[in-house]
C-alpha cells in the first residue's frame, strides 16, 4: 500500500470515529446507524457515483461535510432567521476546523488541508469547483436518501411550498448535476416524482 493511499484510509478512519460518536440514530437497511456515520458514508457512495474520478481533496471534504453536527444543535441558536443564518455559518467553520485538525492528524499538508476547510465551509459557491461539487453531491444525496423523510415531517406544506423547495435544491446544483439527476443517475422518491418532475419541468 503506498503511503498516500494509506494516509487517505488513516483520514477517513479518523472521520469515520469521530461520526461514529454520534448519539443520534438511524436506521437504514436493517441497521441502526450513527446518523452523521451513515450520512459521510452516502456521501462518498454518492461522490464514487456521480464524480468517480474526484481527487484525494475532494473524497475527505465529501466525507468530511457533516463532521460531528450533533455537537453543533440549531436550537443553541435563536430560532428565527438571524439566528439559522449566525447557526449556519458558525457550523461550516465548526466542520471545517474539525476537518482540519482530523488531516492533520493523518499527515496532510496545508495545500490539501485549505482545499478541503474550503470546501466544506462551503466558500466560494458557484465559483470553487470544489465547493460546487460538494454541493452538487450533497443535494443528490438530500434527494435520493432525506427529501421523502422531509417530506413525511411537514405534511402541512402545501404543494406550492414543495415546489419552492424542490426548485431551491435544484438551483444549488450544476447542469450536470441536474442531468444525473434525472437521468437515473440516482433513485428518486418515488411519491415525491411527479412534484419533481413539475417543479423542475422548464430547466
Amino acid at each position: 500500500m503506498s503511503s498516500q493511499s494509506s494516509r487517505l484510509d488513516k483520514a477517513i478512519a479518523l472521520i469515520d470515529a469521530a461520526n461514529s460518536e454520534d448519539p443520534n440514530k438511524e436506521t437504514a437497511d436493517g441497521k441502526v446507524w450513527p446518523k452523521e456515520l451513515l450520512y459521510s458514508q452516502r456521501m462518498s457512495e454518492m461522490l464514487q457515483r456521480y464524480a468517480p474520478e474526484a481527487d484525494e481533496a475532494m473524497k475527505l471534504a465529501i466525507r468530511a461535510q457533516h463532521i460531528q453536527r450533533w455537537k453543533s444543535p440549531r436550537n443553541a441558536y435563536p430560532m428565527d432567521r438571524i439566528g439559522y443564518l449566525k447557526w449556519r455559518k458558525d457550523l461550516y467553520k465548526f466542520h471545517a476546523q474539525t476537518a482540519a485538525d482530523l488531516l492533520a492528524e493523518a499527515g496532510y499538508g496545508e495545500d490539501v488541508i485549505e482545499r478541503v476547510k474550503t470546501a466544506v465551509a462551503k466558500m466560494g459557491i458557484k465559483n470553487n469547483p470544489d465547493t460546487q461539487l460538494l454541493e452538487d453531491v450533497s443535494a443528490l444525496v438530500f434527494i435520493e436518501h432525506y427529501m421523502l423523510d422531509f417530506a413525511n415531517k411537514h405534511p402541512e406544506y402545501d404543494e406550492e411550498k414543495w415546489l419552492t423547495i424542490i426548485r431551491k435544491t435544484w438551483k444549488k446544483m450544476t447542469e450536470g448535476a441536474q442531468r444525473f439527476a434525472l437521468s437515473g443517475g440516482i433513485r428518486l422518491p418515488e411519491p415525491l416524482v411527479p412534484l419533481i418532475q413539475k417543479a423542475v419541468g422548464g430547466s
